[in-house]
């Protein structure tokens, strides 16, 4: 099917091992939400092992229901996910993480980080396999920190920790756009520098058009050795990409027909 070869493009650009740890950064704008790499990759990450992973979901964006129904038209039913012990959502749409002593992790952030490891612990050995993290706005996590920058940063390495001990895919989201003004913030260096894989959604540089939503660029560092197909590692892959309601169509410039 065409949906399932554009897909394809895509999983090829990113060339994951989902055994191996990995860190993969979102980057989008107002004009080209990248919401929709994300519930690809979470769609991915639940159907590739149906008995041997499991995903812990950050929600500081959207709540439970908009990511079920989003997943639902992609057959993916998060409910019985959850129900299943391989789904984890945290809804922190209203997280609030004032204070924290003078570098280390806020108190609100370190409870969270705690909760985390719990669930990791609690899963059945095998469940540990393939563990993915993923945190829909990183953003929101500077509001909820009251813009403390270190706070985010300490919070994110201590995942990061998370994903060379037990070999999981820590998947992040970010609006670079946010930043446009001022100095490239640390926060956003920071993750650059930590990602294996950045991702970035843009709008055309010609503008508008009814059939291609914006231009896509992967760059897959392949910072693991042995991870990955080789001919995919350091480099970049630049396609075009339009969402559907069920899927999204990723395909060269050019191609289109």
């Amino acid at each position: 099917m065409d949906h399932q070869r554009s897909s394809a493009l895509l999983d090829e650009a990113l060339a994951l091992d989902w055994t191996q740890p990995r860190v993969i950064l979102i980057e989008d704008c107002v004009e080209t939400n990248g919401a929709f790499l994300l519930h690809h990759l979470l769609k991915r990450s639940l159907a590739l092992h149906t008995s041997t992973s499991a995903v812990i979901f950050l929600a500081l964006s959207q709540s439970f229901s908009h990511y079920d129904r989003i997943l639902r038209k992609m057959g993916c039913n998060l409910i019985a996910q959850k129900d299943n012990k391989r789904y984890f959502f945290f809804n922190l749409l209203t997280l609030e993480c004032p204070g924290g002593d003078e570098g280390k992790i806020s108190g609100g952030l370190s409870s969270l980080y705690r909760e985390i490891q719990k669930v990791i612990a609690a899963l059945h050995e095998e469940n540990r396999k393939n563990i993915t993290i993923m945190i829909d706005d990183i953003s929101l996590l500077e509001v909820a920190t009251n813009g403390s920058t270190n706070h985010v940063l300490d919070f994110l390495h201590y995942c990061h920790t998370l994903t060379l001990e037990f070999g999981c895919l820590l998947v992040t989201v970010n609006h670079g756009d946010i930043y446009s003004g001022m100095e490239r913030p640390a926060l956003l260096l920071q993750m650059e520098y930590l990602a294996d894989i950045l991702i970035k959604t843009e709008p055309l540089a010609t503008g508008l058009a009814t059939d291609v939503h914006g231009q896509l660029t992967v760059l897959n560092k392949g910072n693991c050795e042995g991870q990955g197909n080789s001919n995919s590692r350091n480099r970049t892959h630049n396609f075009h990409f339009k969402v559907k309601e069920n899927t999204v169509d990723c395909f060269y410039p050019g191609t289109r027909t």
